[in-house]
């Protein structure tokens, strides 16, 4: 409410201040705003969809299959591949030209299918191969757990590292013994709990071939052989050979 002070000229300022109250109306003003605002999102709207649109009608060039001149653009054409006896000779080709060392490692990728059926994907995994042929001189350690004397006896005769029983477990939890591999008879596995968050992978279990009778069997898998893993979610990268 405006009232006149004092002081104040306005003409007219009396006669407008008394016909004021007839000029009031129960009707709300209008919000301007809020239309605006509808308009607005239904552009925002218009434009999703206008993209949406473009986006499905853009397709990908279909690939070529094979070049025909010696220069040209990569991306245009079918990445070639090649049976493993005509790619393990362009490698020793390629070694001789470039003149690498012939002893150098062979590395492979390996994409597996993990689709299932009702699992999304497949947690990440690692698991140990014996190879055919060798080609490495080196050795893992591996620890045999076993209170049998005899079978104690059979592990230091086929090269185990570390022979013992539950007295290893203290030297382990404190890092005094450290291998590559663990290996156990079944016998045992109830006193060995303790070490299941120590080792965690490495803990003996059947699935990785680390805990069973034949222990000169073991052995060999886990001293001899290539030990591999799984990474993003279906690719195995490794070696596996020299050149």
């Amino acid at each position: 409410v405006l009232a006149p002070r004092r002081g104040w000229v306005f003409l007219g300022l009396d006669q407008r201040l008394s016909a004021a109250p007839a000029l009031v109306s129960a009707v709300p003003p209008a919000r301007s705003y809020a239309a605006a605002a509808k308009t607005a999102k239904k552009d925002s709207q218009k434009t999703k969809q206008e993209e949406t649109k473009k986006k499905q009608v853009t397709r990908r060039r279909p690939l070529m299959s094979k070049p025909v001149d010696d220069v040209y653009l990569t991306w245009y054409y079918e990445r070639p591949s090649y049976d493993v006896e005509e790619a393990v000779g362009m490698l020793k080709k390629f070694q001789e030209l470039d003149f690498t060392h012939p002893q150098q490692y062979v590395y492979i990728n390996v994409f597996l299918d993990m689709a299932l059926q009702k699992k999304k994907k497949v947690d990440p995994f690692a698991s140990t191969v014996l190879l055919p042929y060798r080609f490495t001189d080196e050795t893992n350690k591996v620890l045999v757990f076993t209170e049998n004397e005899q079978e104690a006896e059979i592990a230091r005769e086929n090269g185990a590292a570390v022979v013992g029983g539950v007295e290893l477990i203290k030297w382990i939890l404190e890092d005094e013994i450290q291998v590559d591999s663990y290996v156990a008879v079944p016998a045992i596995m109830p006193k060995l709990i303790p070490l299941r968050n120590k080792l965690r992978r490495k803990y003996p279990s059947t699935k990785r071939n680390s805990l069973g009778h034949d222990i000169p069997k073991m052995l060999q898998l886990f001293r001899e052989g290539l030990e591999y893993m799984v990474q993003d979610e279906c690719v195995i990268k490794t070696r596996i050979a020299r050149v």
